[in-house]
């Protein structure tokens, strides 16, 4: 909440704090800052925000934001996060939804991003240069750049297609950095935010249990996380907590087996640990979960249990892998000293197919479901610890 500090002789300033997953940001922000705006937007009304803020004392309030960033190492999928709930704070969404996204997009830009805004006549456009493999959402081609668009969610039954918008030009001179969507630090969330989930599954004619500290933000951060290309979601990592409450027992569970059995043990704790629904099913569309979302989730598909096997494998062992893709399905192969059953050849190496989602047969480390074997497929990752 803002509260309002008179400095004699000075402009009124707003102090307000946020809590960020593992720290609070004290920010301070003069009044100045504050533009009235309509809430149908126009070139002219944007154009005349960026002049009046341009012409505010916001020096401060940016070098605060890059300055909790670089102190938590934040990644820019996570900035933007921190910078939303500036926004919010500043100008709240459910009251004026543009001026909410031009404050969103003046503060990523002033941190050096290239975002630009754009108008179609009931929507304002918030997007982002970005050099990355990135799906699910719509992009712009401008100056031979590639623009994402940061705010497709707000808008999802529209066309941006039948409804073109039209970019709005305005040059911030330090806009100019690309932004990436790889998340490869998860926050350090306050240990009393954890909730534990019992997991359990059988190996061997023995039952494993396992009670994992979970954190709900993590559904929050990537909420509207797009389809972003398989090296960078397979490496998204578990949170601390999350880590030390899984990994340590795992590592136990298979210290005393060769490595092949270890494999096969964690192949087995994916594929039978978790409920398994299709993500049309589940969410009504296509909707990769990061490992820490599948331990979280109630039910999760082939890609979601492909990702939490690699980190799992990444983890304990380190080998190499890759990730197969068919048509209608994602499954994992491993190299080992020496192939398991028929290995699957890319780039002069074998590799042996380790299947993480429940199949109507009983695969074996080696085993590919019999629907698949004459399918074709494609290298979507290759991982070479290396």
């Amino acid at each position: 909440m803002l509260a309002t500090l008179n400095s004699s002789g000075q402009d009124k300033k707003r102090l307000f704090s946020i809590d960020f997953y593992e720290g609070t940001l004290s920010l301070e922000m003069e009044e100045t800052m504050l533009i009235d705006v309509p809430s149908v937007p126009s070139a002219e009304s944007v154009k005349h925000f960026y002049a009046a803020v341009s012409r505010s004392h916001y020096q401060s309030l940016i070098d605060s934001l890059l300055s909790f960033r670089q102190k938590y190492q934040l990644n820019d999928w996570l900035y933007y996060q921190l910078i939303r709930k500036t926004a919010q704070q500043i100008s709240p969404k459910a009251a004026n939804y543009t001026r909410y996204t031009l404050y969103k997009w003046f503060l990523l830009a002033r941190s050096g991003y290239d975002a630009r805004l754009a108008l179609s006549p009931d929507k304002i456009i918030f997007y982002v240069y970005n050099n990355e493999d990135i799906s699910d959402i719509p992009f712009f081609m401008v100056d031979n750049k590639k623009f994402m668009c940061l705010n497709y969610h707000d808008y999802p039954r529209a066309d941006l297609n039948q409804d073109p918008p039209v970019p709005i030009t305005i040059k911030v001179p330090e806009a100019r950095k690309a932004f990436s969507y790889k998340v490869t630090k998860m926050p350090d969330f306050k240990p009393e935010t954890y909730r534990e989930k019992d997991l359990e599954f059988s190996y061997k004619q023995k039952v494993y249990h396992f009670r994992v500290k979970l954190n709900p933000e993590v559904e929050t951060i990537f909420k509207n996380y797009p389809g972003v290309d398989f090296e960078s979601y397979f490496n998204i990592p578990l949170s601390k907590e999350t880590y030390s409450s899984l990994i340590p027992m795992l590592k136990k569970n298979v210290e005393r087996m060769n490595q092949k059995k270890g494999v096969d043990y964690l192949m087995r704790f994916t594929r039978y640990a978790f409920l398994y629904e299709d993500d049309e099913e589940n969410y009504g569309k296509e909707k990769r979960l990061s490992a820490e979302e599948t331990l979280f989730a109630k039910y999760s598909d082939c890609d979601d249990r492909a990702a939490l096997f690699f980190y799992l494998v990444k983890e304990i062992y380190n080998l190499p892998m890759i990730a197969v893709l068919y048509p209608t399905h994602i499954t994992m192969a491993v190299q080992f000293d020496k192939p398991v059953g028929k290995p699957i050849i890319y780039k002069g190496r074998s590799y042996s197919f380790c299947e993480p989602t429940l199949q109507k047969e009983d695969l074996h480390l080696g085993q590919i479901s019999s629907k698949l074997r004459n399918t074709p497929y494609e290298i979507v990752y290759q991982y070479d610890p290396r």
